[in-house]
């Protein structure tokens, strides 16, 4: 349930980001199925675990076509583009949804494949979380997200290493939602006060 709310979340907001470069119909569905499944693609490829899950069970990418196709129907954009605050809050809400759902789905899946280093699960954690939205900013033509905007794969490492944590007091049912609820939580937040890593002048 969690995975298929991640999907739609990102496939929502890769393809809003088609929609606002104008592109087509094909251009609008391969950003949202991109966004949505990119990130798995990376993780299973790390882990070894091929062909990757999108391909053996393509009910993820058909759904994340399925909402990009929604998204294009021009009552839909015209509701989303008609006021710039609502296109700025959805698209960071799903952003920051997906995000954190994903971070703890990598984790996750490296757990189930029996892998235990500390280390790699953070790696496959961030990689899930943040490898969708790095394909659709370098498919659109932009610099990546994570690169120039307030906190967001830092919000993705803070909660694989508390992923970590909880799992090693707790149990991963309790792990997956901290984590989850917390990169939504630090990336809401530093939307709101423009939470930023030093930058380069």
């Amino acid at each position: 349930m969690f995975e298929l709310i991640g999907t739609i979340a990102f496939a929502a907001s890769g393809a809003m980001v088609g929609l606002s470069k104008k592109m087509d119909l094909f251009g609008v569905a391969v950003l949202g199925l991109v966004t949505a499944v990119g990130g798995g693609v990376i993780r299973d490829i790390v882990l070894g675990l091929t062909p990757p899950a999108t391909f053996q069970n393509p009910v993820y990418a058909l759904v994340a076509i399925f909402v990009s196709l929604i998204l294009f129907v021009p009552a839909v954009r015209r509701f989303l583009f008609k006021n710039q605050g609502i296109y700025e809050k959805t698209m960071l809400f799903m952003d920051s949804v997906g995000l954190g759902i994903f971070t703890a789905v990598g984790i996750e899946v490296a757990l189930l494949a029996r892998y235990e280093s500390i280390f790699l699960l953070v790696f496959v954690g961030m990689i899930t979380g943040i490898g969708g939205g790095i394909l659709r900013d370098v498919l659109a033509g932009d610099t990546p997200y994570i690169f120039v905007k307030h906190f967001y794969a830092s919000a993705s490492l803070m909660g694989a290493l508390f992923f970590i944590l909880l799992w090693k007091i707790t149990d991963q049912g309790t792990a997956f939602l901290g984590c989850a609820i917390l990169v939504t939580i630090l990336r809401l937040l530093a939307a709101k006060f423009r939470w930023s890593l030093p930058k380069a002048s």
